[in-house]
């Protein structure tokens, strides 16, 4: 049986997507073998246009209860990054915000969602299915100074268009997007912009041109 650390990415060719409350992505790893992977459904509109190619999802598996309890069934969930990943299991922390609720309500990209959590905008998380007013405000609360790291790109588009974007945001479009995506997932892991992007410039030095976000997080890292 698949525990939650078993399995934490996953390359395969994309069969199909349903079109499910909770969309269900088929991934074939081999011709015999085949795989269902939850995904939110901001994830799943990405994807429709991926049938048949080859995609990574970074995943998490979890228990589902069966049979009011009595058995358990492993179910994988899948995001675009390791950075999306982080993002469900804060917003899963959230009191009432099981796995499938939240797979439910994320209909928008967490950066979104994590610009209204700062903004303490109740009324457009409201907008999400399953959350209501009490939930927004409940989210709020419990979620305070814990989500600004995945509101960035979103905070500045909320801004005035005439205001200047601060230094650090200028900088970091500077990097290719594999690097920002490693600076992004260092910092959901506790790193300062600055020191996330000191050590994703050295980890460029030593790995090739294409590589992707987990090589350069395993070569930050010493992998």
């Amino acid at each position: 049986m698949l525990t939650p650390t078993m399995l934490t990415r996953l390359t395969a060719q994309l069969e199909s997507i349903s079109d499910d409350t909770i969309p269900i992505a088929t991934l074939l790893t081999s011709p015999d073998f085949a795989i269902e992977v939850l995904v939110p459904t901001y994830l799943a509109h990405t994807l429709e246009d991926r049938i048949n190619d080859r995609i990574t999802l970074h995943t998490r598996v979890y228990l589902e209860a069966q049979g009011q309890g009595t058995s358990f069934l492993p179910r994988v969930i899948g995001f675009g990054s390791p950075v999306e990943r982080s993002f469900f299991e804060v917003f899963t922390s959230v009191k009432g915000v099981g796995n499938k609720k939240a797979l439910r309500a994320l209909v928008e990209p967490p950066s979104t969602i994590a610009a209204w959590i700062v903004s303490k905008d109740a009324k457009a998380l409201t907008k999400l299915p399953e959350i209501g007013k009490r939930s927004a405000e409940t989210m709020i609360a419990e979620l305070s100074g814990k989500i600004d790291k995945f509101a960035g790109d979103a905070i500045m588009a909320g801004t005035a268009a005439t205001q200047t974007a601060p230094a650090a945001t200028i900088e970091q479009s500077l990097f290719p997007p594999a690097a920002a995506e490693a600076i992004a997932a260092l910092m959901a892991l506790g790193e300062q912009r600055s020191t996330a992007e000191q050590k994703v410039q050295i980890a460029l030095t030593k790995v090739d041109a294409d590589a992707d976000v987990d090589v350069l997080v395993q070569t930050v890292f010493g992998g």
